[in-house]
C-alpha cells in the first residue's frame, strides 16, 4: 500500500449542530486528500472509503463489486465480532447480485415508471392538501415530521402495495425502530419480526382476494409467498423512510436559505430543479457498502478480493470536480447527475414516486404557510444519530402567523 494513501480510522459521530446539511467534516477532509482513502473498520478489517463522484459512480456500475449481505461483514460503525451474516432473505433484492437481484426487481420496473408515477400526482396533491388542512386546523406550533413529512410517503407506499389505511401506523412505528438508529438490537428484531408476520398475512390475503395494487399484481406469477413478503418489506421500508427524511430535512434547509426559498415561492416551475438540488445537497442516503469479488484496480490502488468498500454519497454529491461551488444550495443549478438515488442495477426503484411527492409537497407547504419558520433555534432541532441508515431530523418544530 503506498504511503501516500490517506487513512480514516473512525466514521464521524455527529454533524454540526444547527446546520446539518453538509457532510461530516472528516469525510470532506478525506476527499480533499483524494477520491479514495483507506478505512479501518471497528473489527480491524482494512477496507476502503470512496468519497469522489467518479469513483463512487464507477463502483456502483461495476459487477465486480457485490451487494450481497453475507459478503459485507464489516459495519463502518459497529464491531459485530465473529457473527456469521446469512444471505438476504428471499425477495430482499437490495442485498443481492444478479441473477437473484433481477428475479425480484424486473417484475417491479414497469410498476414504477415515470409515466405511472406522474399519474399519481393528483392523489399526492390530495393527501398533501389533507395534511396541510389538518396542520392549519391544529394551529402552530407543530412537528412537521409527524404532521407532514412522514404521513405523505407512508400513505402513498401503503396504497401502492395495498396495505389497509388503518394499518399504516404500524409500519411507521416499526420502520422507525428498524431504521432510526436508536432502538436496541432486541427492539429491532422484534419490530422486524412483527412486520414480517404482518406481511405474510397480507400476501396470503392478496393471493386469496387480489385488489388493485402492486402486491396483488405480483401474485400473478411464479414468485413464492416468501419472496413476495421480502419484496414488500423492501418497498415499504425504502418507500417511506427516505422520502420522509427528505421532506423534513429539505424544509429545514429551505428555511435556512431564505433567498432560495423566496425563488421557489416566486416560480412554481422551479419545483423540479429544486427537488434535484435538494437531493444532491442533502444526500440523506449517506453511504452504501460493496465488497470486491476479485482484485480490482481503482484510482491506482488494488482493492483485494473480499475487501469491503464504503461509498460516500454525501461527499460524491459535493465533489467540486463534478459540481461547481458544491456546498452552495442553488435551486437553479444546471448540473444534473447526482447520486442521491444511487447508480447502476441498484439505482432506487421508487425514485420517480419520491420526486412526485417532493415536487408537490414543498411548494404546497410554503404556499399554504407563507410565514412558516422554525419554532426553536436551529441548533436545537434534534438530528437522527449517525448510526441511522438515512440522515434526517427526529422532529422539526415549526410555527407560522395565524
Amino acid at each position: 500500500m503506498p504511503e501516500s494513501v490517506y487513512t480514516v480510522t473512525t466514521m464521524p459521530a455527529a454533524r454540526r449542530p444547527g446546520c446539518p446539511f453538509d457532510p461530516p467534516a472528516e469525510l470532506l477532509e478525506a476527499r480533499e486528500h483524494g477520491p479514495i482513502s483507506r478505512y479501518l473498520f471497528p473489527d480491524g478489517h482494512q477496507g476502503w472509503l470512496v468519497t469522489g463522484y467518479d469513483l463512487v459512480r464507477a463502483v456502483l456500475a461495476d459487477p465486480r463489486f457485490s451487494s450481497r449481505r453475507e459478503l459485507m461483514r464489516h459495519h463502518p460503525l459497529i464491531d459485530y465480532g465473529d457473527i456469521e451474516v446469512p444471505p438476504a432473505p428471499p425477495g430482499e433484492f437490495l442485498l443481492m447480485d444478479e441473477p437473484r437481484h433481477g428475479r425480484y426487481r424486473k417484475p417491479l420496473v414497469g410498476k414504477f415508471t415515470v409515466r405511472r408515477m406522474r399519474q399519481l400526482t393528483e392523489r399526492v396533491e390530495q393527501i398533501t392538501a389533507e395534511h396541510l388542512d389538518a396542520m392549519q386546523k391544529a394551529g402552530p406550533p407543530v412537528d412537521l415530521v409527524t404532521a407532514f413529512a412522514k404521513p405523505i410517503p407512508a400513505i402513498m407506499i401503503c396504497e401502492l402495495l395495498g396495505v389497509p389505511y388503518a394499518d399504516r401506523g404500524l409500519f411507521q412505528e416499526h420502520i422507525d425502530l428498524l431504521l432510526g438508529g436508536e432502538a436496541t438490537d432486541e427492539e429491532q428484531v422484534a419490530a422486524y419480526l412483527e412486520v414480517q408476520r404482518y406481511l405474510a398475512a397480507l400476501v396470503a390475503a392478496k393471493r386469496a382476494d387480489p385488489t388493485d395494487d402492486v402486491l396483488s399484481d405480483l401474485t400473478d406469477g411464479d414468485l413464492t409467498d416468501e419472496e413476495l413478503q421480502g419484496m414488500a418489506f423492501i418497498l415499504l421500508a425504502a418507500g417511506f423512510d427516505t422520502t420522509a427524511n427528505m421532506l423534513a430535512l429539505g424544509t429545514f434547509a429551505l428555511l435556512r436559505h431564505p433567498a432560495q426559498l423566496a425563488a421557489l415561492r416566486a416560480d412554481p416551475a422551479l419545483a423540479e430543479p429544486a427537488v434535484e438540488e435538494l437531493l444532491r445537497h442533502l444526500s440523506v442516503a449517506k453511504t452504501f457498502l460493496r465488497t470486491a469479488l476479485e482484485d480490482v484496480e481503482l484510482a491506482g490502488h488494488t482493492i483485494e478480493t473480499g475487501t469491503t468498500v464504503i461509498l460516500s454519497y454525501s461527499t460524491a454529491n459535493r465533489d467540486p470536480g463534478r459540481f461547481p461551488d458544491p456546498h452552495t444550495l442553488d435551486l437553479g443549478r444546471q448540473q444534473g447527475g447526482h447520486l442521491a438515488f444511487g447508480h447502476g442495477i441498484h439505482q432506487c426503484l421508487g425514485q420517480q414516486l419520491a420526486r412526485v411527492e417532493m415536487r408537490v409537497a414543498f411548494p404546497a407547504l410554503f404556499a399554504r404557510f407563507p410565514t412558516l419558520r422554525l419554532a426553536v433555534p436551529a441548533d436545537q432541532v434534534p438530528l437522527r444519530p449517525e448510526t441511522a441508515d438515512i440522515h434526517g431530523v427526529k422532529s422539526l418544530p415549526v410555527t407560522w402567523d395565524t
